[in-house]
């Protein structure tokens, strides 16, 4: 076999089958497009129907094989439910990226809204969507690879769970527990069903997303707030990230080149993460 050959076989993942939850977001659809134009089956599921199903279009429509289904991963029926349909269309799931999440305005403090009086049902609902729904995802979508002794997940976590950030309380720790939870559940497939469970997470630094568009670009002009220039000044590349930024990493978690690696979070940050501010 030539290296060119060798280099090819590493990063084949063609034919295999992929959940993205929140598939339909801005991150979410470019790694289902990634993840597509490598050969994958990409089931992509979202709250919104006709969002999922525009994305799962636009993949056909380039060659690709897609499936767009609506779905709150917070509601385990809907979950068993998507299975079934992904099941019936590729057959068994064999990657599963957990990307649903995001954070709301009214779990996030302000000069008008202090800590004190931020929204309960807000603040449960951001930690609902960004870990126990990657929770949950896990037990409908993880049963089969058990079974099967073989498969990969991938769980969106951020540079929160390092680095808390003001005014973000749920969030922050919501992406802390998921990404302890990553590391507990890659023990856990490893050993008690079998060590080709792979279990990772991406950290992914400061992208603009529709989430947190609020608080790091001023609405009429469009121009990065104080706390996006904030961002910029602690990010060494000095730039926000691009959707695109996260597909290598996420194809090399997703392939037998990541053989032996589970446990772990990736920052694709900017540098971040490495940055003291000094």
């Amino acid at each position: 076999m030539s290296y060119e050959s060798q280099l090819q076989s590493l990063f084949n993942v063609k034919g295999q089958t992929a959940v993205i939850t929140g598939g339909s977001g801005g991150l979410g659809s470019a790694m289902a497009f990634a993840l597509a134009q490598a050969g994958v089956n990409v089931a992509i599921l979202s709250q919104h129907e006709e969002s999922a199903r525009k994305v799962a279009e636009e993949i056909q429509a380039q060659g690709g094989s897609a499936l767009g289904l609506a779905c709150d991963v917070v509601e385990r029926p809907a979950l068993e439910q998507a299975l079934e349909q992904i099941t019936s269309a590729f057959g068994p799931v064999d990657i599963l990226v957990n990307g649903a999440g995001g954070n709301q305005p009214a779990a996030t403090t302000s000069a008008d809204l202090s800590f004190f009086n931020l929204d309960n049902e807000a603040i449960d609902r951001v930690f609902d969507l960004n870990f126990a729904g990657t929770v949950k995802c896990c037990q409908v979508f993880g049963r089969g690879m058990a079974e099967r002794k073989q498969g990969c997940i991938i769980n969106i976590s951020s540079m929160n769970y390092l680095r808390p950030l003001t005014r973000i309380p749920a969030y922050s720790a919501a992406k802390a527990a998921v990404t302890n939870f990553t590391q507990w559940l890659a023990v856990h497939m490893a050993q008690e069903y079998s060590p080709a469970i792979r279990v990772n997470a991406i950290a992914p630094g400061f992208f603009l997303t529709h989430q947190n568009r609020f608080l790091l670009t001023d609405k009429e002009t469009g121009a990065y707030t104080p706390r996006g220039e904030s961002i910029l000044a602690h990010t060494p590349m000095h730039r926000m990230g691009e959707a695109g930024d996260l597909v290598g990493t996420l194809l090399w978690l997703a392939s037998p080149a990541a053989a032996f690696v589970t446990g772990i979070v990736v920052p694709v940050d900017g540098g971040f993460s490495a940055f003291s501010g000094v």
